[in-house]
């Protein structure tokens, strides 16, 4: 007979046994995460009073498409202005994942791109790579503002007057 500080004790080892040899690792969690987000199928996210009513649901469609549109237009135009673009334009195409299949392809598609161009930036000859280049580009640029205070001192380009 098993007193309850034994049970507790046994468990505890049989747990422990059963953690170390089924642990599952990161790539098997990831990869099991893609499998069911896979195979579930894309539902709408809009509420179920929503859903009921066809003329509502279409709607409510549109409208989740005209904020969408709106997001990812004003990450389009932060790419050029101030400002974080793509953080918005993902930010839209997740608002238009929570109403259209298409859109969830897309976003799972783009997430999975980022993940594996972050684990090859992360890869040391990738990184030795890209150190080199940033400290040519550095040394090169060094270089050339040495010349140019060399040669006509700390006075702007628009402001020489034949020197």
């Amino acid at each position: 007979m098993n007193t309850g500080s034994d049970r507790g004790t046994n468990e505890s080892a049989a747990g422990d046994t059963a953690t170390e040899s089924t642990a599952p690792t990161s790539a098997d969690t990831t990869a099991e995460t893609a499998e069911t987000a896979e195979e579930t199928p894309h539902v709408s996210k809009a509420p179920a009073f929503v859903k009921a009513r066809r003329t509502l649901h279409l709607s409510w469609q549109v409208g989740v498409f005209v904020v969408g549109l709106a997001v990812i237009a004003a990450g389009v135009a932060m790419l050029v202005l101030p400002g974080p673009g793509w953080v918005a334009i993902f930010a839209g195409l997740a608002i238009w994942a929570t109403e259209f299949a298409w859109a969830h392809f897309v976003l799972r598609w783009t997430k999975r791109k980022v993940s594996e161009a972050a684990q090859k930036a992360l890869d040391p000859k990738v990184r030795r790579r890209n150190l080199i280049l940033t400290t040519t580009g550095l040394v090169v640029a060094g270089a050339l503002i040495g010349f140019y205070l060399w040669k006509y001192g700390l006075v702007l380009p628009w402001d020489l007057k034949d020197q």
